[in-house]
């Protein structure tokens, strides 16, 4: 029986905290990130891994950093035999990667070493990988740069948007680590050095960037409404009102129409010819509206010949 510290802090981490509660091993502590202000009251809330732990009664801490004495005197007090990390978002210093006695393992969600960094799930979307996944990894003090002890593989779909691959990784992240925590307790898992050739880096999202341009392949535009669903939302501009583009196909069909016109609509779609073949977005939201369908969009408007702008 293993002596665990679990570190995490948003819904992605929940479910392999919750098999660590299920097991024979002893979560002794849980790190978070603190609370931070959401909703319209901007008051305090605590993340879901918070919220999970304190219902099994599990001690929490919530440290801004690892910079204060006090903080790492506490995490070395626990006398861990392991760190479990998923999307704990506070950078660990070396002390407290070497504190318990098997070091830090971290569950990430790309098959490294492609894909680094705060965004994978999405940036693998964009770029049109056809699979991801979940490493396994053994942390080092470089940014997701550790040995890789073991990777869940996962296909990416044509329809895949970032919100389902990422509650599909969460659960194989979990599944990951159960089937492995056996050889790392008794040291027999392998563990490979990541290629440095092979590295590529997932920046953080902005708002900014889901501001669809038109003049890109159709089938870009709808990676990209794919990728940034549920945050921050593909959006665009039609007859001076914001709108968020949900979900969309594409087709590789000519077009010679302008970058960003509606060309046809019908219950099922909203075609919008694009730098290169048709998109077709089948579920768009309205500044102050909810989100509608093709169909419930069209119905009493006719947007035939309107234009998409950037602004």
């Amino acid at each position: 029986m293993l002596k665990i510290i679990y570190a995490g802090t948003p819904e992605f981490a929940v479910p392999a905290l919750e098999a660590l509660l299920q097991s024979n091993h002893q979560l002794v502590a849980v790190y978070t990130q603190p609370d931070r202000p959401a909703g319209r009251g901007r008051k305090l809330q605590p993340g879901p891994v918070k919220v999970c732990a304190l219902q099994h009664d599990i001690p929490v801490l919530q440290p801004e950093n690892f910079k204060q004495q006090q903080d790492i005197g506490e995490f070395k007090a626990f006398a861990a035999d392991l760190m479990v990390v998923a999307a704990y978002g506070i950078l660990l210093p070396a002390v407290i990667l070497n504190a318990p006695r098997l070091g830090c393992v971290n569950l990430h969600a790309s098959l490294l070493p492609r894909w680094r960094g705060a965004a994978p799930i999405q940036r693998a979307i964009l770029a049109g990988d056809v699979e991801t996944g979940i490493t396994l990894m053994q942390m080092d003090a470089g940014l997701d740069s550790g040995n890789m002890l073991a990777t869940s593989r996962v296909n990416i779909l044509p329809q895949t948007t970032a919100e389902a691959l990422h509650d599909q990784l969460s659960y194989s992240g979990a599944h990951l680590l159960m089937a492995k925590l056996s050889a790392i307790e008794d040291q027999s898992i392998p563990s490979m050095a990541q290629d440095p050739a092979a590295v590529t880096y997932a920046s953080k999202l902005t708002k900014q960037e889901a501001l669809i341009d038109w003049s890109q392949p159709a089938q870009q535009i709808q990676r990209a409404i794919r990728a940034y669903n549920p945050w921050p939302v593909s959006f665009s501009y039609l007859q001076g009102q914001s709108v968020k583009l949900w979900s969309a196909q594409f087709s590789h069909q000519p077009c010679t129409a302008a970058a960003g016109k509606i060309i046809a609509h019908t219950p099922e779609g909203i075609q919008v010819c694009c730098g290169e073949g048709v998109l077709t977005v089948t579920e768009m939201q309205f500044a102050g509206k909810k989100r509608a369908t093709a169909g419930q969009i069209l119905n009493g408007r006719n947007l035939l010949d309107a234009v998409f702008a950037d602004a």
